[in-house]
Order: C-alpha cells, then sequence, then structure tokens
C-alpha cells in the first residue's frame, strides 16, 4: 500500500504541475471547477484506408478460396474432431467444413447453405456440422490461424513494440427471432424485438481472440477479465474498454491479477477522485486537480484475504471472474468483499485517471485500439449478412457456436490479407516504394473485406482443382518489417 501511495502522489503532482507549468494544453475546467480533458486525433485517424485499391488489383475473391487457401496454410480443419472418439468411419472434406463454417458465420443456415453451393449436400453438411463443429473445436481451429498470424512479422507494424500487446473489448448488438434464454427487451437497439448481446476482444494486429455472448441487460464489465484469461494466444500488456466495461472492482481486479486497464470513461471529470493520506496534506498545495474522499483502508485491511482468495479463484480458473462478480451483485446487501474491492479499485482508477490526464501518447493509443474493435463490429456486421442479421438460434450453445464461426471467418480475411500484402512486400524491388507501402500499411487497416465475395453462389468443387498456393510462403516467412 504504500508504493500504491507513493505513485498516486508522484502522479498526482506531476499532472497538476504539468498544468500550471502550461505543459498540458488539452486540460482544461467548467464553471463548476471539473477538469475536461481532450485527445487530438492521430495522422492515422486522419487518413482513410488506402489498403482497398492494393487488394483489388488482382479482382475479387471467393470467400470459399479464401478459406482454402489458409487452411493450405494453417491446416485448420484437423483441428475439427469427431464428437465421438469411437468407431469414426466419417471423415468430411475441408470443402463440407468450409461450407459447415460458412452456413453458420454468414447466418445462412444448413439448408440454404446446401441450396447456394455446387459440390456439397445438405444430408453431408447437416452430418458433419453435427458432429464435428463445437465450440471447443473452433477455438482450436481460430488458434491456428492466431498462431500462424503469430509468426509472421508485418502484423508487428501495429505494435508500439514487438512485445508490447495493446487489447481492446466491446459489446454488439444483434436482433433474435426465436425465443431464447439470453434474449431480452430493449426499445433503444431492438425496437419492439429482443436481442442479445455479442462480445468480443480484439488486439492491436486487428486479430480477434475471444467472444462470448451475453444478455444485453448485462454489464459488460463483468466479462472483460473472462477474455483476458480464457485465451492462451495473445498476451495483454494493456487492455481498453468504453464505459460499459469499467467499474471499480474491475479496476482492482485487473490490477492484482497483472493486467493494466485503460478505459476510456464517459464525462472523466465527473469521476472522483480518492486519496490514501488525508485530504488536509493536499490542500496547502493550491493545485487545480483536487481530491474528493479518503480512502477506507480499514475496509480493505480486514477483507485483505478475502480480497486475496478471490483473485486466486480466478487465476486458477476454478470459476470465471464473470460469475463471481454474478454472485457478489445477487445479494441484497452488498458484501465486504465487494465494498472492500471497490475501495482497492479507487485507488487503482485514480491513479490511471492522473496518467490518463497527464499522457496524451496514452490517450491517444486507447482511441485507436478502440477504434479498431468499432471496425471490426462493422466488420462482423458484413460477414454475418443474411436473414437480415437476425439470430435464428435459440439455444446460449448454438449462439456461441454461430459467433465463433463469424469470428473465424473474419480472422481468416485478417490472415489473407496479411499474406497478400507480405507477398507484395517481397516481390518490391523498388526500397523507396517498399518504404512507401510499409507507411500505408501502417496508417491503414487490414480490415477491409471490400475484395472479398461473401455473398452468392458458393462453389466448393473448384477447390479440389486448386493450382496451388498463391503466395510466396517461403520469402514471406523470410520477411522482416523494421
Amino acid at each position: 500500500m504504500i508504493l500504491l501511495n507513493e505513485r498516486l502522489n508522484e502522479r498526482y503532482e506531476r499532472a497538476n504541475l504539468n498544468y500550471k507549468d502550461g505543459h498540458n494544453k488539452y486540460l482544461s475546467f467548467d464553471k463548476k471547477g471539473k477538469f475536461i480533458i481532450a485527445t487530438p486525433k492521430t495522422r492515422e485517424q486522419k487518413i482513410k484506408n488506402k489498403l482497398t485499391p492494393i487488394f483489388g488489383r488482382d479482382g475479387i475473391v471467393p470467400i470459399s478460396r479464401v478459406l482454402d487457401e489458409i487452411n493450405t496454410v494453417t491446416n485448420f480443419v484437423n483441428r475439427f474432431k469427431h464428437h465421438s472418439n469411437k468407431n469414426v468411419i466419417m471423415k468430411p472434406s475441408p470443402e463440407t467444413i468450409y461450407a459447415g463454417i460458412l452456413s453458420k458465420g454468414c447466418n445462412h443456415g444448413i439448408t440454404k447453405m446446401a441450396n447456394v453451393s455446387k459440390g456439397i449436400t445438405e444430408d453431408r453438411l447437416n452430418n458433419t456440422v453435427n458432429w464435428f463443429f463445437s465450440l471447443e473445436n473452433l477455438q482450436n481451429a481460430n488458434n491456428s490461424i492466431i498462431e500462424y498470424i503469430n509468426k509472421l512479422s508485418l502484423p508487428n507494424i501495429y505494435r508500439l513494440d514487438d512485445k508490447y500487446s495493446h487489447t481492446s473489448s466491446d459489446g454488439q448488438k444483434f436482433n433474435v427471432g426465436v425465443d431464447s434464454i439470453l434474449a431480452n427487451y430493449s426499445f433503444k437497439y431492438f425496437g419492439q424485438a429482443q436481442g442479445i448481446s455479442v462480445y468480443s476482444f480484439i488486439d492491436d494486429r486487428q486479430v480477434l481472440f475471444y467472444n462470448t455472448v451475453i444478455s444485453p441487460g448485462e454489464r459488460e464489465a463483468a466479462f472483460v477479465i473472462d477474455g483476458l484469461m480464457a485465451n492462451n494466444v495473445i498476451n495483454s500488456n494493456i487492455h481498453s474498454t468504453d464505459t460499459h466495461g469499467y467499474s471499480e472492482a474491475i479496476f482492482a481486479a485487473m490490477h492484482l491479477l497483472g493486467f493494466s486497464f485503460a478505459p476510456r470513461i464517459k464525462k472523466l471529470g465527473a469521476q472522483r477522485l480518492y486519496c490514501i493520506d488525508s485530504k488536509r496534506k493536499y490542500k496547502k498545495n493550491g493545485y487545480a486537480i483536487k481530491f474528493d474522499s479518503k480512502i477506507n483502508l480499514n475496509l480493505i485491511k480486514s477483507n485483505w484475504d478475502d480480497i486475496l482468495r478471490f483473485i486466486a479463484t480466478i487465476k486458477t480458473k476454478t470459476f470465471t471472474a464473470s460469475q463471481i462478480f454474478k454472485r457478489l451483485n445477487s445479494y441484497v446487501k452488498e458484501p465486504q468483499l465487494y465494498k472492500a474491492l471497490k475501495e482497492f479499485g479507487r485507488i487503482i482508477k485514480t491513479i490511471y485517471i492522473f496518467t490518463y490526464i497527464d499522457d496524451v501518447i496514452l490517450r491517444q493509443q486507447i482511441e485507436k485500439q478502440l477504434n479498431k474493435i468499432e471496425l471490426s463490429n462493422k466488420f462482423a456486421k458484413a460477414v454475418f449478412f443474411a436473414n437480415s442479421q437476425e439470430f435464428r438460434a435459440g439455444s446460449t450453445e448454438e449462439q456461441r457456436l454461430i459467433v465463433a464461426c463469424r469470428v473465424f471467418i473474419q480472422n481468416c480475411i485478417v490472415l489473407w490479407n496479411y499474406l497478400y500484402l507480405s507477398d507484395v512486400l517481397v516481390k518490391q524491388q523498388d526500397s523507396n516504394a517498399k518504404k512507401s507501402l510499409l507507411q500505408i500499411i501502417k496508417k491503414s487497416s487490414v480490415i477491409t473485406w471490400q475484395h472479398i465475395n461473401l455473398q452468392g453462389e458458393y462453389d466448393f468443387t473448384s477447390a479440389n482443382d486448386s493450382v496451388g498456393m498463391v503466395f510466396d510462403l517461403d520469402k514471406i516467412k523470410k520477411l522482416r518489417v523494421p
């Protein structure tokens, strides 16, 4: 606690002195004395995506070809294991796996998918989905995509450092056309209908690594830790959300679990700032940003053992964080553990707010990362286009299966885009032209899909006649981006 107090006082002093000395031109105050912080846009935010013309040079690419070429690279089809380990006779073709992924991820349904596809029968497709499609298989298949992206050099162009990962998460609302346990009514989002919320996680390289389906009435903050703890292919150094993903208890849990939490909080100036020492100690400074309240240290100390047990339960994955938070929120009278957790989180939140006020680069990085998850949500709508983007499955497991297929398609397109750009780079002989292309890539986004044909008739017979991988994988693997 002594170290936290030193850190809190240091951030408090620095933020106030920088404002007093005129070093923070983005900080101002309203008539009530509440601070207002502005964030200037970066050059990357001002420049439109210039990668679309580059991808369009070779025409429109069918999604079936994208899946087939990504399977050639990652062999994700082998991650689809039969549900039964005994007497397994059937072995679906890769094309049937592709069709199953598209039937779920694009929201066609099996019958329609079979009717608009060449080389696929409805019976074969139905049996493949029933016996080979599970959340575990799809997560393993998705991990194979992420593992391959981890081996490439080009994706790191979007990072501040090769070993530094900035992740973010956000919820997206979808209508549900059938009775569903998780579905709820919300006129704001669904009008007279009901719907669900899909909560997704993305890293700074624009790779989706976790998703879940929740009720739209649930607070997203409870699920932030779930996504960071569940995956084993992305290591997050700092994680950002919007206001819906933030709470003081989450600040506490994230800190104790070893994650840096950097949310974008709406009306930040209205947040209460907490000190550990007496408020009287700071009055003589006459600083513009003042503490509002003093932390109840006795509450934290008397419940510290329970807080550590709470963290250990999440760390060992005995229960998920969302399960425990739901339990803590279910009591009529707020438990002492929850009160103490929030009290500790107020210290971490106050340190973060002072850092956020004083660090314009941090604010810009948060904005950039949240823009990536918002762009990915638009991407999700483009992939999940059939049946008016409305879920036609009622069970939670089936809904999560559908989302997993949609996310898998998105990641396949992202990997294909990386391979395409890498191939262009290795074939570029002019060093100046290569540097120029790298700058365009860095200031743009690989979340682009205008060059991919997601709709129409799907021809899976052409996959059998493939002439081979069009990318020079040996050179791509040797590519090193400065």
